[in-house]
This record gives structure tokens, C-alpha cells and sequence, in this order.
């Protein structure tokens, strides 16, 4: 089976680029070429080579890919850093609906409710 890699590429103006692919090393060179000249990385070259995954099936590096480029930019820094406590701290949904800022209702409300009956 082919397997892929995810990958996290750090472009001259500081951005992150993630992606996947089968062949970290060919891919590389293909970004540093600027072979796509609508690409991302194409005006932001050279890139460095920040992290790249172990390989996996692909329904999962592409998983990942997909949430890696949702996360922000400590928590990529994190990642790169192998900084687990920080991926973690970054991780926490600060929210006002997170599930630590729940407030259970007080006892009293707790209590069954009768309900009038419509006749």
C-alpha cells in the first residue's frame, strides 16, 4: 500500500505550509523549484523543512494534513518543537461553552419540575 507522509514547510516570510505526500524528498525539491507558480510556496521559496510524520495510510496523513492547517500558528510551533505540554495547553478550548467553564444548575432546579396538564 502507498503511504503518506504529512509534512510542515516554513516559507521565507515565516508562514507555515502543510501538506502531504509520498515522497518528502521530491516534494521538497518540487516547492523549492517553484514548478507551480500558483502555488503557496511558490513566491514564499526558499522553504525550509520544519516536520514531516511518520508514514501512515493515506485517509489518515490527509486527516491530519486537514487539522494541522486548522490549528494556529504556537500550536504549529509546538508540533515542530515535539513540545507536547504546549501542544496540550494550545489544545484547551477557552470558549465560554467549553465543558470547563460549565456551571451545573443549582440543587434547586434540579428537583423535578411538575408540569400542568392541558386538558
Amino acid at each position: 500500500m502507498n503511504l503518506l507522509t504529512t509534512y510542515i514547510l516554513e516559507c521565507s516570510d515565516k508562514s507555515y505550509y502543510v501538506g502531504v505526500t509520498n515522497n518528502i524528498e521530491r516534494r521538497l525539491k518540487e516547492h523549492q523549484a517553484g514548478i507551480n507558480l500558483k502555488s503557496y510556496t511558490h513566491s514564499r521559496r526558499p522553504v525550509i523543512l520544519k516536520w514531516v510524520s511518520e508514514p501512515m495510510l493515506p485517509n489518515n496523513a490527509i486527516a491530519l494534513e486537514k487539522q494541522i492547517k486548522g490549528w494556529t500558528r504556537k500550536k504549529k510551533q509546538a508540533l515542530i518543537n515535539n513540545n507536547w505540554k504546549k501542544l496540550k495547553e494550545y489544545a484547551k478550548c477557552l470558549n465560554d461553552t467549553s465543558h470547563e467553564n460549565y456551571k451545573p444548575a443549582s440543587t434547586t432546579l434540579s428537583r423535578t419540575v411538575k408540569f400542568k396538564q392541558n386538558n
